[in-house]
């Protein structure tokens, strides 16, 4: 039997969505290319099984008709969907923004989808959504994970899981190398007459938030300079205001934040309490955020490639699932300095 055969037993019934507009099918397909549907199945799921001339005709048909390949009608045979999922910490913090374009830009590029979920900083909701997710994607990336190692772990025995802004044995991680970044600000704040700086700490769950800690400290320690730990209710701009009573009362002259948005929500309050930045304190973030240059002062912050961490994830992933990765590792991404008005020489008191 030739792949172009007439298919005129091709009758089976149109499908009807739930606005009672016809769906089609492989068999209208069959009947519009005059193929059969076992022939139109492989054209479409796995294109060179059939001539050049066939698949045209197949290919044509399915425009005209306006046909679109179900993927999880696709997964039955193959067990993949194309698709993977990535969970991040909060939708509304624009430090996930670039990571989500990266991630997305690759999926394209590789001919998948990506599916979006939130944590919504909880640990037992970004679990209860992998375990969802992973029932019908293909792999999942998570951006800045809240649950433990332990179940991290458990997910990755299931399907390919990549991990952003932390490091999990045994997982493949994208983590911003944040010595560099920091190492530059504490040298700078040092160069421009602070000797006490405070470090406003993320959510008590957050492994970047331990480690971004760690860094400063180590640089004031090889600078000389006092650092200060201090703690805040919510990574947020409404977080960051609630703690510039904490930051007055330390008396450090010079602030680096776990993330930008706490540095702009400090900073508004201390304006608005009258205290002059950067004259009086020096306020530096942790991110780059799109919107840090947009404050007045304009923000000085430690930037992290986040577009590269969201690629270079997806990249992982994709790799796994197609074959080409060597298993468990971290890529490390650098960070810098950004100075802008936020920052400075501290001005003699009075």
């Amino acid at each position: 039997m030739t792949e172009a055969t007439n298919a005129g037993a091709a009758t089976a019934p149109t499908k009807r969505g739930r606005e009672g507009k016809s769906n089609p099918t492989i068999y209208d397909i069959a009947k519009v290319a005059g193929v059969n549907p076992s022939t139109v199945s492989r054209a479409l799921s796995k294109p060179g099984r059939v001539s050049a001339k066939t698949q045209k005709l197949i290919e044509d048909a399915a425009a005209e008709l306006n046909y679109q390949v179900n993927p999880f009608a696709r997964a039955l045979p193959t067990g993949r969907t194309s698709t993977f999922g990535l969970i991040v910490a909060d939708i509304t913090n624009p430090t996930f923004f670039d990571i989500i374009r990266g991630a997305e830009t690759t999926a394209t590029v590789r001919d998948y989808t990506l599916v979006l979920a939130e944590s919504a900083e909880s640990a037992v909701t970004e679990l209860t959504a992998a375990r969802r997710m992973m029932a019908t994607v293909d792999g999942l990336i998570l951006a800045s994970p809240r649950m433990d190692d332990d179940n991290i772990r458990t997910l990755a025995r299931d399907k390919p899981v990549v991990v952003i802004n932390r490091e999990v044995d045994g997982v493949p991680c994208v983590v911003p190398d944040v010595d560099k970044g920091i190492s530059e600000a504490v040298r700078s704040l040092a160069a421009n007459g602070h000797r006490k700086l405070a470090f406003v700490a993320g959510p008590p769950q957050s492994w970047m938030s331990a480690r971004r800690w760690e860094g400063m400290q180590a640089a004031c320690e090889w600078s000389r300079l006092d650092a200060v730990r201090l703690e805040s209710t919510k990574p947020t701009v409404d977080g960051g205001r609630q703690v510039a009573r904490d930051v007055r009362a330390s008396g450090a002259t010079a602030v680096l934040t776990y993330n930008d948005l706490l540095a702009i929500g400090l900073m508004q309050e201390l304006q608005a309490a009258g205290v002059v930045v950067p004259d009086q304190i020096s306020i530096v973030g942790f991110d780059d955020i799109f919107g840090a240059d947009f404050t007045t002062p304009p923000l000085t912050t430690v930037r992290s490639p986040l577009g590269e961490c969201g690629s270079g994830a997806a990249t992982l992933l994709l790799d796994l699932l197609q074959g080409l990765g060597e298993g468990a590792g971290t890529l490390r991404v650098e960070t810098e300095l950004v100075l802008r008005g936020s920052s400075g020489r501290l001005l003699p008191a009075g």
